[in-house]
């Protein structure tokens, strides 16, 4: 194999977005052979413009038309691990677009299908290859910063309008999306949470749901996380603030790193502060320190999560984001959903049959029904949305 022979399920915002990357030639080694839909319309508009790439109107049909070795899912998120199974269990490599499901149980089964499978799977957490991502975990998986204490993420530069949250009659519904900006805007934040910091042990979390929008889901909403060794993290986001902020910060007893504005500042404590604590005779003295900045160029994050993909599948090379690993950003987001529903601690992992029956009941409770879109985003749009906007 050459190639990796892909098909594409899903043709709207973020399927046609990666439809458009691969065929300006950003992932040399992914040929698009078919590409699948239920909606016709969207469908038809691929093969008049590409007849060399075949058109399905299901997922199965794609999956069994021997004209593909691996797909991408893009489609609403109940639907990710019942397409991936499928994909899996008939022989195809998998990559899925982010969030892994709606509810842990489901992700699990997707993981069991594809540990059985023995076929390639991953998920699309891009922003995994921001440099500065990268120089994160690297720094606090080396010991650099020592016993870790507090992570802080305000992330609330997520901003959107009433537009965008009509733009589609599944957007923004706890039956259609199955949440609001965990679900859609954070799991790439809530996955670097965990893969930079770590799990935590319990979360407590205030979900405000519909304060900002006319929705039933959450666009406002503030997480706090507890650790085995004591430490902590407070994670806040929201779709409701123009001028939002990008700033993630962590401490350690050794020295401290924030990002913010493109930049990593690391500033390194010449003695642990706990030691420095109790052995210094001074009140208000504090530890020496040395500073560092480092900044790295802005990188589109999808067409490299293709490329490891292709990698993986023609050369064995190890996936950047294993999509095993979509079931830690959705246990943070399912607990966050639980405790606020809740108003109590959770403690992780979660109760998955509790949850469920908590979501169930906000599914049959939703009052607001969608009209039909008003607007689509173009592919200026889609890849300014995709983006880290510091």
């Amino acid at each position: 194999m050459n190639k990796v022979r892909l098909g594409i399920i899903g043709m709207g915002n973020m399927g046609s977005g990666h439809l458009r990357n691969i065929l300006k030639g950003e992932s040399p080694n992914i040929e698009v052979t078919a590409v699948a839909d239920i909606v016709p319309e969207k469908l038809k508009k691929v093969p008049e413009a590409h007849p060399e790439i075949e058109a399905y109107a299901s997922s199965h049909e794609l999956i069994v038309s021997g004209k593909v070795d691996a797909i991408l899912v893009c489609v609403p998120h109940y639907d990710h691990p019942s397409i991936a199974i499928d994909g899996l269990k008939n022989g195809l490599h998998v990559l899925i677009e982010k969030p892994a499901g709606v509810y842990t149980s489901q992700v699990r089964e997707m993981n069991e299908a594809a540990a059985a499978s023995g076929r390639i799977f991953g998920i699309m957490f891009n922003q995994r290859t921001n440099p500065l991502y990268m120089k994160a975990r690297n720094i606090i998986q080396s010991g650099e910063l020592g016993e870790l204490k507090r992570m802080v993420w305000i992330i609330t530069n997520w901003y959107r309008t009433q537009a965008y949250y009509d733009s589609g009659t599944w957007r923004a519904t706890w039956n259609g999306e199955g949440g609001g900006v965990l679900l859609n805007q954070a799991p790439h934040n809530l996955d670097l949470w965990q893969w930079i910091f770590g799990m935590p042990q319990k979360i407590r979390a205030f979900c405000s749901f519909g304060k900002y929008h006319n929705i039933d889901v959450e666009d406002d909403v503030t997480i706090y996380g507890e650790y085995a060794n004591g430490a902590t993290s407070t994670f806040i986001t929201t779709t409701g603030d123009a001028c939002g902020t990008n700033r993630l910060e962590i401490s350690g007893d050794k020295g401290k790193i924030v990002l913010e504005n493109g930049i990593l500042k690391q500033w390194r404590l010449k003695e642990r502060e706990r030691e420095y604590c109790f052995s210094c005779k001074e009140g208000f003295s504090v530890p020496e320190n040395e500073y560092e900045e480092f900044n790295a160029e802005d990188v589109d994050g999808h067409p490299l999560i293709l490329n490891n993909f292709a990698d993986a599948i023609l050369n064995g090379a190890e996936l950047i984001a294993p999509g095993e690993e979509g079931i830690n950003s959705l246990t943070l987001s399912n607990a966050a959903y639980l405790s606020s529903w809740t108003d109590d601690w959770v403690e992780l992992p979660i109760s998955e049959k509790k949850f469920e029956e908590k979501l169930a009941a906000e599914c049959s409770a939703e009052k607001i029904r969608k009209k039909p879109p008003l607007i689509s985003e173009s592919a200026e749009q889609l890849t300014e949305r995709w983006k880290v906007r510091w």
